[in-house]
């Protein structure tokens, strides 16, 4: 893998805690966020959040948004 150079931009409190956590466990700041970056998802953003995972499927998929406002008429109107 090809090595490439970052800059980005921090809290300087956020760094200061990052220096010291990688001289506690002798390691580098770029292998840390090398390291964070590489456990993010391959298909990141697309994979779903847990709620919208506990959610999948309760809607019919016969729903349509006419009925979601008649819902919410009738519960929010009488």
């Amino acid at each position: 893998m090809e090595n490439t150079k970052l800059t980005i931009r921090i809290s300087k409190s956020r760094l200061e805690k990052a220096k010291v956590f990688v001289k506690q466990n002798k390691t580098s700041l770029s292998r840390l966020v090398d390291e964070f970056l590489g456990q993010l998802p391959e298909n990141y953003p697309s994979q779903k959040s847990p709620i919208v995972s506990r959610l999948s499927g309760v809607l019919s998929q016969k729903a349509a948004i006419a009925d979601y406002k008649a819902h919410i008429d009738k519960k929010y109107r009488g």
